[in-house]
């Protein structure tokens, strides 16, 4: 969705101990992990393949496609904590929109405008975009503008409510 479906995601798990005995792979790695002074077998090895289109996110993966990944990450394990406990979490966007085009913005926006997600808090650098693109949605929120470690303005669904210092 944040790519409004013209990217494909999949998520894999690779565990070099699906390929032997995990104890075997300790025996014939010993002297080499002597040597090293650390363990070069087991599951700390293991990994998570994250592909877009086929491809490797992590090698041929834009930055705004590597982020996109892990803003749907987030949404995913946000959802899966959800399912699994009953309680929606507050969930965190902590400057995300940076590499993100203006579509891929507003489709996180639409997709976490809805009351699924509850409470949300983004930081963003861009107020004047994030401004533009919250008022264009039909649901509530709360700006803060922050400047100079107090609040300057405060604004709900678009309207200025009062400056705080």
């Amino acid at each position: 969705m944040i790519s409004s479906e013209k990217e494909t995601v999949r998520l894999s798990y690779k565990s070099h101990l699906s390929e032997v005995d995990f104890a075997e792979a300790l025996i014939s790695s010993e002297s080499k992990d002597r040597f090293l002074e650390y363990t070069t077998t087991g599951i700390h090895k293991d990994d998570l393949i994250l592909e877009m289109n086929g491809y490797a996110v992590k090698s041929l993966g834009s930055q705004g496609q590597q982020k996109s990944y892990l803003v749907a990450l987030k949404l995913a394990k946000f959802d899966y904590i959800r399912r699994k406990s009953g309680i929606s979490p507050v969930l965190l966007l902590d400057d995300i929109f940076d590499k993100f085009d203006a579509e891929r913005v507003e489709q996180i926006i639409r997709l976490v405008g809805n009351s699924r997600f509850g409470q949300i808090f983004i930081t963003d650098t861009h107020q004047s975009r994030l401004k533009e693109i919250l008022s264009s949605h039909d649901t509530d929120y709360k700006l803060f503008m922050i400047s100079n470690n107090s609040i300057e303005e405060v604004f709900h669904n678009g309207i200025k409510l009062n400056e705080t210092k």
